[in-house]
């Protein structure tokens, strides 16, 4: 029977906590990055809309794996706070049972599925090589600029350098020292009275032509002192000028012929197929925390919503580590990874259902395991 008053109202209720959740945990989740991307603003004199370009293209991937989780802490908060309301009992006194309240649950979670879906299949690697693109742009673009007076440059790739003076207009810089370890058993420390900066974008790679210095190098009990007037160094500008793809940056097409393709190594090949069902595990992952928690919320009276975040913190917790072990064991090649990626979406759908028959039933969960433990006895 359709119930129209109610059934919006159950949709506004999710859609608001929805939309605060998700903002909670893809900002939460965005912290973890920005520690890098304030780096990059630091080191590289970032501009405000290469940030914001790269945060937009990191948003996908996070998203893809917020989204369930906000619906999840919606539909557990939304009737937590009607189950503590008594608005569920006065529901119930109407002759209304608790499989009208699904209906309007799994229709967001279809439209929360469907958005996790093509989230998850067009723009996380549309998301993912476009930051590799444009980290590896900033990186060449700012390879000179990166420079610092006074300051420990460290993040060419086994170089470390210094600078007591830099003319930004000129690229000319004075009173230099460069430790380069590059090659472990034959290190060099480099003192020199000037020199000039240039970067060559084609192969990514940062140009120090140093005058008037001295080479100092140590190899086993051997020390050498070298003088010269020129000396070239070329150093890597922190990435590589090759962009390197991997499963996270390819499209369901890719990752298929990828995970079929006898050229590949069994290891590769094997990740391929492990990213080919999350891209499809992870939207179905709402259907499933729907289901979970409407229960969790109906017996989650008198809590408070801080004991309901509390669950649903423990349950992403549980759900998460459980796909984060399977799926190491299935990169071993323990179990199949269609058992690896899909088992956790099973086990908490098979929960939900249980503890949804118990709700209808008013039974709590271990009511109802002392119910079916008796039934066997007495059987």
């Amino acid at each position: 029977m359709n119930h129209p008053i109610i059934n919006r109202y159950l949709m506004r209720e999710i859609t608001g906590i929805f939309a605060l959740g998700l903002t909670i945990f893809t900002l939460v989740l965005l912290m973890g990055r920005m520690m890098k991307l304030m780096e990059m603003v630091v080191s590289n004199g970032l501009p405000l809309g290469d940030v914001i370009r790269l945060i937009i293209l990191l948003l996908p991937s996070f998203l893809v794996l917020t989204i369930p989780m906000a619906f999840l802490l919606a539909v557990l908060l939304t009737f937590g706070r009607l189950s503590d309301d008594n608005e569920i009992t006065v529901l119930k006194a109407s002759g209304l049972s608790l499989g009208t309240l699904l209906p309007p649950v799994l229709t967001a979670a279809a439209v929360a599925a469907l958005l996790t879906l093509f989230i998850s299949v067009v723009a996380v690697p549309w998301g993912n090589a476009g930051f590799k693109q444009m980290t590896l742009k900033v990186a060449r673009t700012y390879a000179t600029s990166a420079i610092r007076e006074r300051i420990f440059r460290d993040d060419l790739p086994g170089i470390v350098l210094y600078v007591d003076h830099y003319d930004e207009s000129q690229r000319a810089i004075q009173r230099v020292m460069i430790q380069d370890s590059r090659d472990p058993e034959r290190p060099l420390t480099i003192f020199a009275r000037s020199g000039v900066v240039s970067s060559d974008d084609t192969r990514g790679v940062l140009q120090i032509l140093l005058e008037n210095g001295s080479i100092h190098t140590r190899q086993k009990d051997e020390y050498r002192l070298i003088s010269f007037d020129k000396y070239l160094l070329t150093a890597e500008s922190g990435s590589s000028p090759v962009l390197v793809r991997d499963e996270d940056d390819m499209g369901i097409s890719e990752l298929h012929k990828g995970a079929v393709s006898p050229q590949l190594s069994p290891q590769i090949r094997l990740k391929m197929l492990i990213e080919l069902h999350s891209r499809f595990a992870f939207p179905c992952a709402t259907f499933v925390f729907a289901i979970l928690a409407l229960p969790l919320g109906l017996s989650n009276r008198r809590s408070g919503k801080n004991s309901g975040f509390t669950i649903s913190i423990l349950v992403l917790l549980v759900y998460y580590v459980t796909l984060s072990f399977l799926r190491t064991l299935a990169e071993k090649g323990g179990i199949p990874p269609l058992l690896a990626v899909w088992l956790p979406n099973v086990m908490f759908l098979s929960l939900g259902l249980l503890l949804l028959r118990l709700a209808t039933q008013e039974l709590t969960l271990m009511a109802g395991l002392r119910r079916l433990f008796s039934s066997r006895r007495e059987a």
